[in-house]
């Protein structure tokens, strides 16, 4: 089950990665270019939204199953243990709490700018998070891409 998991956790980053990117883009696009908010980005959006919150199920499922993750007490001891059992998880969650916070910010607000730019700014910051905390600190620390 570990192994299935960890392979359903390494290839839903792609597309939450993906949706994330486009999300940025036409994010700002949308608000530099003065275009309309439309289906589309509203479909990006929820893709996003869906693929980040499969992949906080999927994270926290292979959290309680990992052999990587034990006693705190041990974990802090220790810098690649720490960033498996409490960092990883705890920057995943500011990155899913902010897509949240911009997507539920994004379809309320009024204007086609206002949308686009909340949106941008909450995936832009998601984006810096999640590409330090899933891809570039556990490829320093060893993990492959997939």
């Amino acid at each position: 089950m570990y192994n299935g998991m960890l392979h359903a956790h390494s290839g839903l980053r792609w597309l939450v990665l993906i949706f994330l990117l486009l999300a940025v883009i036409k994010s700002f696009a949308g608000w530099f270019g003065k275009k309309d908010f439309n289906k589309s980005d509203n479909l990006i959006a929820l893709l996003l939204l869906s693929f980040t919150h499969t992949q906080m199920i999927v994270g926290i499922i292979l959290y309680f199953i990992s052999s990587k993750v034990v006693s705190m007490g041990d974990a802090m001891k220790d810098s690649v243990l720490r960033f498996w059992a409490m960092e990883h998880g705890v920057t995943m969650l500011i990155a899913i709490t902010l897509i949240t916070i911009g997507r539920v910010k994004s379809k309320k607000a009024e204007t086609s700018e206002l949308k686009f730019k909340k949106g941008a700014i909450f995936y832009t910051i998601a984006l810096v998070l999640i590409l330090w905390a899933g891809l570039i600190k556990p490829s320093l620390l060893g993990a492959g891409l997939f």
